[in-house]
């Protein structure tokens, strides 16, 4: 009897891998948690979506400090020449914050509201900073001395905001649809009413005005608009030179928009006017062309489920505002929660992606010197300072990626996953992972510690890790889930390094269709 050959046993592969990019998409607060695309997150605070890569965001450090009372204004001088100067209005007083540290003392004092609007003019005689307030007597500043706004036919204690067009300075009046111009290249001095009354069908007040560039698609080519914003929502647009001739000077149109945020609605982007409204945050140029039932135009199109929350619940707080960070390709949208807990919806310009901060508590904002600054508690802050720890304190970053069936829809049992990260330190990572579309975080906070650094004359070259280098960390880690659809959702915490995250590998078993 001829013994057969002993057949090896094959056995099939039970486990597979999977990779999925690190959500540059940004936060979707908008579309069904079901069918969101990979690249997107449910949940991303204090991440900022990058082109190609998840970063933890930047830190923040004080700058000024002593100011006594909570920040509300920052205001800044850019003359042609010379020296650019920021001030902050906190309480009744003004202070130069121009240079870092305790603040000394202040150029203004006896102010009733530290709420101020303000532009740079310029004229025959060099640049002013002119600001209004609605309350106290508006003020300039020459790059020297400080003066109030000397008006005559109005007065400037009842302006509550300030813009310049076609080489004037126009105002509004508080609590009226009252505009008021002053004359060519003049920073006081005779002030003519403008009225608005007969423009708006739903009346009330104006809160805001703002220029408007658009490209008129013929031989003139770029064309300012001044606009009037209402509390109503209404906005009335103005194109020409000379108000006092209606040859000149005429009116485009009237639209409705979403009710105002309040008074700073408004920020010049390049040539377009961006508005924040009930509906969200959106250009003039496509608001306008478009109706308020169409929210895909809105810039905040994406995160419309948490826009419309936070305009609703938070719309008669102080603290709504815009803010542009050029060199991060950053839009800020300062959202008003509390005095002292506000929070900011953050897009990347260039993708259009969105996050979440958290831990910064700004009542406003400014760019001096192309870096951006808010106002907290007594303080002036440098936020996304280079730095990666809030004056001290860890960031703690959370995200809840998309959920995905990462290649089948069978059962599927998770048991290991590795997070690809680019770091200089060593960061705390908390690791969870919710399936089926729970969206239970992680419990606690990540801990971590500092790596040891090599020291110079000890450290052993291409050994030690020195302050400067950067390490891709990508360690596999335990993950426990079983379901059909799963996400990876984990935190940060980092103190004094940066943390950049490309992609996640998953180590998996698929089981039936049951």
């Amino acid at each position: 009897m001829v013994r057969r050959a002993v057949q090896p046993v094959v056995k099939q592969q039970v486990s597979r891998t999977t990779s999925i990019p690190a959500p540059t998409g940004g936060w979707n607060a908008r579309d069904n948690i079901a069918s969101m695309e990979p690249q997107d997150a449910v949940i991303m605070q204090n991440f900022f979506p990058a082109t190609t890569s998840v970063q933890l965001r930047q830190g923040s450090t004080n700058w000024a400090t002593g100011l006594g009372n909570q920040v509300n204004s920052l205001m800044v001088y850019n003359p042609t020449l010379g020296t650019s100067k920021m001030f902050a209005a906190a309480g009744g007083n003004v202070y130069d914050v121009t240079a870092q540290g305790p603040v000394g003392a202040p150029v203004l004092t006896s102010q009733t509201s530290d709420k101020w609007q303000y532009i740079n003019f310029a004229n025959a005689g060099g640049v002013h900073l002119l600001m209004v307030n609605g309350s106290d007597s508006g003020q300039k500043y020459d790059g020297t001395t400080w003066s109030a706004m000397a008006l005559t036919g109005a007065s400037s204690a009842d302006m509550i905001h300030i813009d310049r067009y076609a080489n004037r300075v126009w105002m509004i009046q508080k609590q009226s649809l009252s505009a008021w111009y002053l004359a060519v290249g003049a920073i006081q001095g005779a002030a003519t009413l403008f009225d608005l009354t007969p423009v708006f069908n739903r009346g009330s007040y104006l809160v805001a005005l703002g220029v408007w560039t658009v490209d008129a698609g013929d031989s003139s080519g770029m064309t300012d608009y001044l606009c009037f914003v209402t509390n109503q929502g209404e906005v009335a647009i103005y194109q020409g030179t000379d108000p006092s001739q209606a040859t000149t000077f005429s009116k485009k149109g009237v639209w409705r928009l979403g009710a105002p945020m309040a008074t700073r609605c408004l920020m010049k982007y390049g040539g377009d006017l961006l508005y924040i409204g009930r509906d969200g945050l959106a250009p003039f140029t496509k608001a306008l062309a478009s109706s308020r039932v169409n929210t895909q135009v809105n810039l905040t199109g994406k995160i419309d489920g948490a826009i419309n929350v936070a305009t609703n619940t938070y719309a008669g707080l102080f603290g709504w505002q815009i803010a542009f960070l050029p060199d991060n390709n950053m839009l800020i949208l300062n959202i008003p929660v509390s005095v002292g807990n506000q929070e900011q919806y953050v897009m990347n310009t260039i993708t259009g992606a969105w996050c979440r901060f958290t831990g910064w508590a700004a009542n406003c904002w400014d760019l001096f010197n192309e870096q951006i600054y808010f106002g907290g508690n007594g303080t002036v802050v440098k936020a996304w300072d280079g730095s990666f720890d809030d004056n001290g304190s860890s960031i703690i970053g959370e995200c809840l990626q998309a959920f995905s069936y990462m290649g089948s829809s069978q059962l599927k049992q998770w048991v290991m996953a590795r997070p690809i990260i680019q770091t200089n330190g060593a960061p705390g990572i908390q690791m969870g992972f919710n399936v089926d579309y729970d969206t239970t975080p992680p419990v606690g906070t990540p801990g971590f510690s500092q790596p040891t650094y090599g020291i110079w004359d000890s450290g052993l070259w291409d050994v030690a890790l020195w302050g400067t280098d950067s390490l891709v960390r990508k360690d596999w880690q335990y993950i426990s889930g079983v379901g059909y659809a799963g996400a990876l959702h984990f935190r940060i915490g980092a103190l004094d390094c940066s943390v950049n995250w490309a992609s996640t590998d998953f180590l998996m078993r698929d089981g039936g269709v049951l």
